[in-house]
């Protein structure tokens, strides 16, 4: 007795099991029953069916990557570039899934890696090299998953993102591309030169123009106070002058004698009684009244 129990509880059990099937929150889940598709996109937790007449089959409804192998494509100006790229996808209709895939993800992959290689190869023919490589990956990357987004439906998939990891030059490629790149930097460079140069040949000329204004205006001012100093000096000495006639005859023979008086061999040939010397002769400046006896010559 104790055995059918057992024997019983075993198969209820089994029984139990086939009949039931959980759904986690990371699954899509399809229903089929002899072979056909029931039902689809379960609620998360516990379901039953009828053993051996329906089965389920689930699928991951995560975020998977779609690894790309590099492939070259060829820009508007016909210039190859290596590109690295991958696409992020996930299953969004697992009925149209199946249906397009019969549920093989290997499949649905390879699907969706020629329908981005041609988005790329249709994206990289409108563009040069020099705008794909400055700047315009975020644009092709859009481009790529707003044309693939139809097509990627109709698998019953929803293409999240689409991006670029690496764009490489083919070797052939890579130098004369440098060689383009070197030139235009050399190019910019003269052109810096060439603005510095004419700058500084402004400055300098407006340094030389403003020198010289300056030169002429302290030139004219030097000769203005120098003027009014003379003229100062001449009215003081008239003035003076006026005052003291004898005493500037004096001053002014001592500031002659000064002024000629000067160096190691200083040579006057001049009469005793010339005007020059009356002051050596008499303290008062007079004349000699007679000139003086040169000594005779020996006979």
């Amino acid at each position: 007795m104790l055995r059918i129990a057992g024997i019983a509880v075993v198969v209820i059990g089994i029984v139990v099991a086939l009949s039931t099937y959980t759904v986690d929150e990371r699954e899509r889940v399809i229903k089929f029953a002899l072979g056909e598709l029931r039902e689809v996109d379960q609620e998360p937790g516990l379901h039953f069916k009828f053993p051996l007449i329906q089965n389920v089959e689930k699928f991951d409804a995560r975020i998977m990557t779609l690894n790309i192998p590099p492939d070259r494509f060829l820009t508007s100006e016909a210039k190859n570039i290596i590109v690295d790229f991958y696409a992020k996808w996930r299953i969004n209709d697992v009925g149209q899934f199946y249906r397009a895939t019969r549920g093989d993800e290997r499949l649905a992959e390879e699907r969706l890696s020629q329908i981005l290689r041609d988005g790329m190869r249709n994206e990289f023919a409108r563009y040069e090299l020099q705008d794909v490589v400055a700047g315009e990956r975020l644009t092709i990357m859009g481009a790529v998953r707003q044309a693939a987004l139809e097509t990627a439906l109709e698998l019953g998939v929803d293409l999240v993102d689409v991006r670029i990891r690496r764009m490489d030059l083919p070797d052939e490629v890579s130098e004369s591309v440098f060689d383009r790149m070197r030139a235009e930097r050399e190019r910019v460079a003269q052109d810096f030169r060439a603005r510095g140069q004419e700058e500084a040949e402004r400055i300098r000329s407006r340094a030389d123009r403003d020198r010289t204004v300056i030169l002429a205006n302290a030139y004219r001012d030097s000769e203005v106070i120098r003027g009014e100093g003379d003229a100062r000096a001449t009215e003081i000495l008239g003035t003076s002058f006026g005052e003291d006639e004898e005493f500037f005859r004096f001053y002014r023979s001592l500031i002659a004698y000064r002024n000629s008086l000067q160096g190691e061999n200083s040579t006057f040939v001049l009469e005793p009684n010339s005007e020059f010397f009356q002051f050596f002769n008499a303290p008062g400046g007079e004349r000699p009244s007679r000139t003086p006896q040169l000594p005779q010559p020996a006979e």
